[in-house]
């Protein structure tokens, strides 16, 4: 005996739209989140090393150039505001398959980088400051963790994203009062901030 439902209840099934789970002021955190990413607490002591005190400026160099990408994605989510991204844009523009999968490959590649060098961080400065695990060990069970989490479903998933993204920008506000504090109270050196030299950079 058949136990399956009828072709229309499936036909509604099938067209029922998805549930919206998240809302403006997730996605807004969802955002800041991303652009601010487990780089900025990796990457910081590795830049001043490279150009001295004056770390402020690849990083300004860097804000100048994502802001000219986010003006970019403004006016196009405004003219095509389809579900696909650079993929489509690209697409529009040039009309080729191979480019728009090119594209669409490579933006692809970018989160799979971004999540080993997230992991990497993680397993490697971060865990070390409070135990000793293999990096390449507790890179793998980050991975492993972010994947259940995402598995679980996108209202867990969002909400653990809006817990660490208050977390890492509260970490942020901390050390930008440290570093406040230390020139108000004499203990910074202002004119550090032009030197290009990494020789004067503690890293």
């Amino acid at each position: 005996m058949s136990t399956a439902p009828p072709t229309s209840e499936r036909a509604a099934g099938e067209d029922a739209p998805l549930a919206r789970t998240v809302g403006r002021k997730v996605l807004l955190l969802f955002v800041v989140g991303d652009i601010l990413g487990a780089g900025i607490y990796s990457l910081t002591g590795k830049v001043a090393g490279e150009v001295g005190g004056a770390i402020w400026v690849p990083f300004l160099v860097a804000f100048g150039l994502a802001t000219l990408t986010a003006a970019s994605y403004v006016e196009l989510v405004g003219k095509y505001p389809r579900a696909a991204g650079a993929a489509l844009y690209a697409h529009k523009a040039f009309d080729n398959p191979f480019v728009t999968f090119m594209v669409a490959f490579t933006v692809m590649m970018s989160g799979v980088t971004s999540a080993a060098a997230a992991a990497r961080a993680f397993g490697g400065d971060y865990l070390a400051e409070f135990v000793s695990v293999p990096t390449l060990v507790a890179a793998y069970a980050f991975l492993a963790l972010v994947a259940v989490v995402n598995l679980i479903g996108i209202s867990e998933s969002m909400r653990v994203n809006v817990v660490l993204t208050v977390i890492e920008a509260s970490g942020l506000l901390v050390i930008i009062a440290i570093g406040v504090w230390a020139v108000v109270t004499g203990d910074g050196e202002p004119s550090r901030a032009l030197d290009l030299d990494p020789g004067d950079a503690s890293v």
